[in-house]
């Protein structure tokens, strides 16, 4: 990596990246991928300007240089939120450059690419969520995979964790006894740490499934574990998902991390306060949280026209109907 820039240069990317892991508390695969960004414009730079770059050919930058790896990046099909994650990157490191008195473009400043409509978080309804655990609980071949596939979807789906957040838990995280467990102490993005509340019906999986797994579980080793005694990867309970998704027909967004987005929405659409919610997710902003507010407009609607004297009056479909509007799920607030 950044074999087209000069050895100054790359000492400085190498410790920006440094910056990101140790001080900043970045994941991994986001440094990763912030390194491959970089190493990208670096790559751009090297034939734009017909040899390796350096920290002075970084400062006599200008905007059309910017204008052309944007340019460069459209032709070859790049998606709109990986150039919006590039663009981040390279400024990211500009700044880290002023930061060390290295003076560098302000051409990055000026370049804007408008904004980026967020993608609403794709949730599961309860029920396909429900199909989803109750398919992962029929083994497709040991019957200690099949325990350890459920108790981890029911807890994605049950404590709203990161796929990753699960698969990091030790065996001495769920306590001596799982069965008993009533809250998990989570360690997510940027270490921060949170405590989330277990269902009994959670603690039950877990037990079951650390009772049945067949490999040692020292306290301070993972969990989880592969077929052959390993940590379980990310990948394998993709694939599982996959799988699964596509034998009981449910939408191609039906992903681990939907299940994470169904805790969320799911909570909002029994009542529960959007801080609290945030507390369980996670999340540092209150913004982030928001967007599940977005998720649930259409069932608030359909409850307001549902209930509301006014919305039947207003309605002239329903104005002569005079039936009962349907009953809220159990344990919908008011």
């Amino acid at each position: 990596m950044f074999a087209t820039v000069d050895a100054e240069l790359a000492g400085f990317a190498r410790a920006w990246l440094d910056r990101l892991a140790l001080e900043r508390r970045f994941a991994p695969r986001t440094v990763a991928a912030y390194g491959r960004d970089l190493d990208g414009f670096f790559s751009f730079l090297a034939r734009h300007l017909g040899g390796p770059a350096d920290v002075r050919a970084l400062g006599a930058l200008a905007p059309r240089d910017l204008r052309a790896w944007l340019a460069e990046r459209q032709r070859r099909g790049y998606a709109r939120s990986s150039t919006m994650r590039a663009m981040a990157a390279v400024r990211g490191f500009f700044r880290f450059l002023e930061r060390q008195g290295v003076e560098a473009s302000a051409a990055v400043r000026a370049i804007r690419l408008g904004g980026l409509r967020r993608m609403l978080p794709r949730a599961l309804a309860p029920e396909e969520a429900e199909r989803l655990l109750a398919a992962a609980a029929v083994p497709e071949r040991a019957l200690w995979v099949a325990a350890r596939d459920r108790a981890l979807l029911a807890l994605l789906w049950g404590a709203g964790l990161r796929i990753g957040e699960a698969l990091a838990l030790t065996r001495a995280a769920v306590g001596a006894e799982p069965a008993a467990l009533r809250e998990l102490r989570v360690r997510g993005k940027g270490g921060r740490t949170r405590l989330v509340p277990i269902l009994p019906e959670v603690a039950g999986a877990l037990a079951e499934y650390v009772a049945a797994c067949p490999w040692p579980l020292p306290p301070e080793g993972p969990l989880f574990r592969g077929v052959r005694g390993g940590p379980l990867q990310a990948g394998v309970v993709q694939a599982l998902v996959r799988r699964l998704r596509i034998a009981l027909g449910l939408p191609e967004t039906a992903t681990p991390h939907a299940l994470r987005h169904s805790f969320a929405t799911h909570l909002l659409s029994a009542g529960a306060d959007l801080r609290a919610i945030q507390e369980l997710l996670g999340h540092r902003s209150l913004s982030t949280t928001q967007r599940y507010t977005a998720v649930d407009a259409s069932r608030l609607l359909a409850l307001y026209n549902a209930f509301h004297p006014r919305a039947v009056e207003s309605d002239p479909q329903r104005q002569d109907c005079g039936a009962e509007p349907p009953p809220l799920r159990p344990g919908v607030s008011d």
